[in-house]
């Protein structure tokens, strides 16, 4: 999959969406080599398929109703989005939830995803604890 020649943050929010559409092929061939993606607690995954199996067990379902991106650059020159917005979902108990912050914190380097880092309030919301890695 080409995406290099989207716009940085509609690359991200496809590889959200495809990720959300469990369509995790397609968003890994976004990622680049040696990829790192990070959540809370410290869990750090290499791919999709690693990081899917890794948070299984936290929630039965999870979508992001992504409200805003911001674009920059890192102090190297790599390209900076971070995805703002809340969750919404149902935890292992089958309640629904929604209204959980969350922030996506993106570095891409030659226009694929190098580094995701997860922030979230499921912890402190009670639907879930943080993975530990």
């Amino acid at each position: 999959m080409n995406t290099a020649r989207l716009p940085h943050a509609d690359a991200v929010d496809l590889f959200l969406q495809l990720c959300e559409d469990r369509r995790l092929d397609e968003a890994q061939r976004m990622l680049a080599p040696g990829a790192r993606i990070v959540f809370p607690g410290g869990a750090v995954y290499g791919s999709l398929p690693e990081m899917a199996a890794g948070q299984r067990g936290r929630y039965r379902w999870v979508r992001k109703r992504r409200d805003r991106y911001h674009v920059g650059t890192t102090h190297d020159g790599l390209v900076a989005v971070t995805s703002l917005g809340t969750l919404y979902g149902e935890d292992l108990s089958g309640r629904p939830f929604e209204g959980v912050r969350y922030a996506d914190v993106f570095v891409l380097r030659d226009g694929l995803i190098a580094e995701q880092h997860v922030y979230n309030d499921l912890a402190d919301s009670g639907v879930s604890t943080p993975v530990s890695g």
